[in-house]
């Protein structure tokens, strides 16, 4: 087994001394066991309960599962102390976070509500939500109200599929013509057990196979 990792590892330094075109060509793909190596993932504080009796606690398994109607999912595990909540409440909001919050959802993630308020710990200000129980973020630039509409244990988790019932979105980031730039609010991301701050816009749904406006006048200089 030794021998094989020592020949692997100069085979790869020899790569590295070939041209790009033809190392690309030469990699070899290696094979994992199946895992949740999916990424990047939102990195995601849900907020349950109420506004008077309420916690927030970190997700990354979540996403959006159909358009219309507008439904996604949280996975959670049974143990954490907000699952007995969103269970018996069948509320939750997803709020998306900054790269300027990522101490704070790093701590809401590893700290449980059992023993402390991390909404206070981390001065957070909780708002009204507008359809359900559960709080919003005021600090978070988007936040999605979501109604339980069903709960599948699968294993170390369980998912909590759920109807979007109501966004809440900070009106800063809409401009005039009511359009959300996400791109100003500085979205975080999770990745492998590392967060990350969203790069520069590469372009927009649809873009490659888009027609150029052909009225439009190229400058020439006189």
């Amino acid at each position: 087994m030794q021998e094989n990792v020592i020949i692997m590892k100069r085979n790869f330094f020899r790569r590295l001394d070939m041209p790009l075109n033809v190392r690309s060509k030469m990699m070899a793909k290696i094979f994992w066991k199946g895992s949740a190596l999916l990424a990047p993932v939102p990195a995601a504080l849900v907020t349950c309960g109420n506004m008077e009796t309420n916690n927030v606690l970190t997700i990354g398994w979540t996403g959006i599962v159909c358009t219309r109607p507008p439904m996604t999912y949280i996975s959670v595990r049974p143990e954490r102390y907000s699952y007995d909540i969103i269970k018996n409440s069948g509320e939750f909001v997803i709020n998306l976070t900054t790269s300027a919050m990522c101490r704070e959802t790093d701590f809401c993630g590893v700290r449980s509500g059992r023993d402390i308020n991390k909404v206070e710990k981390c001065g957070f200000h909780l708002i009204n939500a507008n359809v359900v129980s559960a709080p919003v973020i005021e600090e978070c630039p988007a936040s999605l109200e979501c109604r339980v509409t069903e709960i599948k244990e699968l294993g170390s988790h369980s998912m909590f599929l759920a109807e979007i019932v109501g966004i809440d979105v900070d009106e800063q980031y809409v401009d005039s013509k009511g359009k959300l730039n996400l791109q100003q609010c500085g979205l975080s991301a999770y990745a492998h057990g590392e967060y990350f701050s969203l790069g520069r816009k590469l372009g927009d749904f649809g873009f490659s196979v888009r027609k150029k406006n052909k009225n439009v006048k190229k400058y020439s200089p006189r």
